[in-house]
């Protein structure tokens, strides 16, 4: 049985206040924002927790927070939080982050090229939460991915696209997901496609026509498809409906 699409909602990213005035921070703004975003159209949430100082965080506090506030908004649409190095450079103290969260979200992001993605991985499989497994394009993500062994029990993969140039990003995409169809066998995981900046449209059109789930938000892109400033979360998902 074909797997079912989602439009996933990415709304703040590691981007900063400075970057975007409707970009949510607290958790109110981002219960605001999810609200809006799943009236529009989005089915499961990534967002990134943050400090008082609007900075990625993963201490249990400030997820607890965020996921307590959009789950409130939000009741039944799965919500995942990212894993990102940025946020805790050293993997050993990520996973023990991990290890101490006291509100749990229904999936985290690991990305695979980041030095101790299996130990953080690990550490969400102990704790229960589902793995959306972070697959750059132009890195040796993959390979390091599938030569986890507990690649199998991933929630889904996120092809991730790099390549910000519209024009070249489908042919990257295209690569990408070869790869690992070449590499998942008889039982492909479920993918998610999505890209950045300048690819972020073209990829999410490549999305659909591949039957991909897809993710759009403030976190991926500033603009809208005809190139206008997006206003917020909740205009860049009606336009990403639209589109597929």
């Amino acid at each position: 049985m074909p797997r079912r699409r989602i439009l996933q909602v990415c709304p703040n990213g590691a981007r900063i206040r400075a970057d975007h005035p409707r970009l949510p921070v607290s958790t109110a703004e981002l219960a605001a924002a999810v609200r809006g975003a799943v009236a529009a159209g989005a089915e499961d949430i990534h967002l990134h927790p943050k400090d008082r100082d609007g900075t990625d965080s993963l201490a249990a506090p400030h997820v607890a927070a965020a996921l307590t506030a959009v789950r409130a908004a939000v009741p039944g649409i799965p919500v995942g939080v990212t894993t990102g190095a940025w946020a805790t450079p050293d993997p050993e103290r990520r996973a023990a982050l991990v290890r101490a969260w006291i509100v749990l979200p229904d999936h985290a992001s690991v990305n695979w090229h980041e030095d101790g993605a299996d130990l953080v991985a690990d550490a969400l499989l102990d704790r229960g939460v589902g793995i959306e497994a972070g697959l750059y394009s132009g890195t040796d993500a993959v390979r390091r991915f599938f030569a986890w062994p507990s690649a199998h029990r991933v929630l889904r993969l996120l092809a991730e696209v790099t390549d910000t140039d519209p024009h070249t990003a489908p042919a990257t995409a295209a690569a990408l997901l070869a790869e690992l169809r070449s590499r998942s066998g008889d039982t492909p995981v479920p993918v998610l496609l999505h890209g950045e900046d300048g690819s972020a449209w073209p990829v999410l059109r490549l999305a659909a026509a591949e039957g991909l789930s897809a993710r759009i938000g403030l976190e991926d892109v500033l603009h809208l498809p005809d190139a206008t400033p997006a206003p917020d979360n909740a205009e860049l998902v009606k336009c990403a409906t639209a589109a597929t």
